[in-house]
């Protein structure tokens, strides 16, 4: 028994139609990897500490697709650091997320609107001023005083976290040889960082995401909690020290590049 199958004509409008009314297909649909390029991740590092901090953090998001920009933040203070890093920023083109540690949470606070195109801010255990108000007015308000040494330069000076004292007030979760390599290769801060006050709010238009780190000794976690929610950031919360991109780079870099999305 033959069975006969009726040919049906298709013209040009008809196949127009059918594409016209087909459901789109997407990246999710097909599996096929999305070709919107991803943002550059702008990390910002904070005093006592240098973009090499960054390292375990810029290593996963390099495997991940994210190109990555690691600032070497000047301390010299909030005002010409901010300038330094609007300046940095407006060379790259296209979307950028500014994450910042400590007190280039500050900075990036500050340097946000200046650039076009910065499309998230994440704090990891940041600071976040608003207009007028200084790191000192926030760290007055921390339970436990870092133990600072401080010394003389030309036009003024600049503070040190005690080598001694550096692993309990830093980094409490990094074995003992490498919480004494970072002591020893800290970055002096200018007192300027802490008496500049503020002078924009970045998160009051840009989306901020933060890193809450519960057993910090630098910046108590009361104090960050209070921080990160009146900035309105969506708080995640781990246990780990102040250098919690050297401890728990693995939080870090799922923070921003939940962010980064």
């Amino acid at each position: 028994m033959r069975f006969r199958i009726p040919r049906v004509a298709v013209t040009g409008v008809a196949v127009l139609a059918l594409l016209a009314t087909a459901a789109p297909v997407t990246a999710s649909a097909t599996g096929t990897p999305d070709s919107t390029p991803k943002p550059t991740i702008v990390l910002v590092h904070g005093a006592w500490a240098d973009s090499s901090s960054w390292n375990p953090v810029i290593e996963r998001l390099r495997r991940d697709g994210y190109p990555v920009r690691a600032i070497a933040d000047p301390l010299q203070g909030l005002t010409s650091d901010t300038a330094y890093v609007t300046s940095y920023l407006s060379t790259i083109d296209g979307p950028k997320v500014l994450v910042g540690h400590s007190y280039g949470g500050a900075v990036i606070t500050n340097a946000a609107t200046a650039v076009p195109d910065v499309k998230a801010l994440v704090y990891i255990a940041g600071f976040i001023p608003v207009r007028g108000e200084t790191i000192g007015d926030l760290a007055a308000k921390s339970s436990t005083p870092l133990p600072l040494i401080t010394t003389p330069v030309p036009g003024g000076a600049e503070v040190t976290i005690d080598p001694a004292q550096f692993r309990t007030a830093f980094a409490g979760d990094l074995d003992r040889t490498t919480a004494a390599d970072l002591a020893t290769t800290q970055r002096p801060a200018n007192t300027k960082a802490v008496t500049d006050a503020g002078v924009t709010e970045g998160f009051r238009t840009i989306p901020s995401w933060a890193l809450l780190t519960r057993q910090d000794r630098a910046i108590s976690p009361d104090l960050q909690r209070f921080m990160d929610t009146r900035a309105g950031a969506r708080i995640t919360e781990v246990d780990a020290s102040h250098a919690v991109m050297l401890s728990r780079p693995d939080v870090v870099t799922k923070l921003v590049e939940q962010a980064a999305r």
